[in-house]
């Protein structure tokens, strides 16, 4: 990314934010980490022009070979500094235990004028690594577009993943403003809506619906009861009366479970805060069955409904 004329090749986008627009140009990205998300901005700035070089940074040569095989990248690199060497933007899309340290190499491998963003869906441990850094603190405004889903690796990756969705931005107080507008303008590139927050705002809000969703699918998963029969007594084994709400509400459950012990570390605080009020709100509930008073159940499950309708 880079002011003045646009060089024959660079991709141009508009931007408004403030009523000042703008403009963005780019020539080659890096992705490091080329998963589900990863693969999706290569997608995503592909299908915006794909005269954009599009740079993976894959450990992995046999991985890499064949993102590159399969078109999703252009070129792979096996090192950071041969990655994001020539690089207007890079996107570090790893899990959120080993996110910062990224940041931070790919601050020093890549030119002065590179803007850093991510992926990550924790953000205050990752901001609050990389404000030690100052050469890092000047490229990077961390990121967390609102997509996903419950498979991963690159073979999932769509170009239409973060169109329409939330991309939250979480810059440090530090951040410079002409970065602040290159992200915007970049995620808003690739689809997304951008909405501006603090780190530490964007993990309590995480934390209520996502993080603590998220345990509670896997807990629902993990109640269906054990077969107890044989294969001969002619009894249906459990998993066989599952129905669509059962799989509707279990269906992030099938998550990485890597992944979400990192972003479930990275967050403890916030989630558990989140737990103790599902906990209380849990207990209630009990109490109102417990009492018989179906009359409280019915208006309990009206609010949550209405509460359902009005967040759609």
């Amino acid at each position: 990314i880079q002011d003045g004329p646009s060089p024959s090749g660079n991709v141009m986008v508009t931007s408004q934010k403030s009523d000042r627009k703008e403009t963005l140009r780019l020539r080659r990205v890096t992705i490091a980490g080329v998963g589900l998300l990863g693969g999706s901005v290569a997608m995503a700035v592909r299908r915006f022009d794909p005269t954009v070089q599009v740079v993976g940074l894959v450990r992995n040569r046999d991985k890499g070979k064949h993102l590159v095989a399969t078109g999703l990248l252009d070129r792979f690199a096996d090192d950071i500094d041969d990655a994001c060497s020539d690089s207007d933007c890079v996107v570090v899309a790893t899990p959120v235990d080993r996110l910062a340290q990224i940041v931070i190499d790919a601050a020093k491998a890549s030119p002065d004028d590179c803007l850093i963003t991510d992926v990550g869906s924790t953000k205050a441990d990752i901001v609050h690594a990389v404000a030690s850094e100052p050469l890092a603190v000047a490229k990077f405004v961390a990121a967390h577009p609102i997509a996903g889903g419950e498979k991963s690796g690159a073979e999932h990756a769509s170009e239409s993943l973060f169109d329409d969705k939330p991309v939250v931005l979480t810059p440090d107080d530090r951040t410079p403003e002409s970065q602040l507008k290159k992200a915007n303008a970049f995620w808003m590139a690739v689809g997304g809506r951008t909405v501006v927050m603090s780190a530490d705002q964007h993990d309590v809000h995480l934390a209520a619906i996502s993080h603590v969703p998220h345990l509670v699918s896997a807990l629902v998963a993990k109640m269906v009861p054990a077969s107890t029969g044989s294969e001969t007594d002619g009894a249906e084994p459990p998993g066989a009366l599952v129905g669509s709400g059962w799989r509707d509400i279990t269906r992030v459950a099938a998550g990485d479970p890597e992944m979400w012990t990192a972003i479930c570390a990275a967050n403890r605080t916030a989630i558990l805060s989140e737990m103790d009020r599902l906990a209380s709100g849990l207990h209630g509930l009990k109490s109102i069955l417990q009492a018989g008073d179906d009359q409280a159940l019915f208006d309990w499950l009206n609010e949550a409904k209405q509460a359902k309708q009005n967040i759609i």
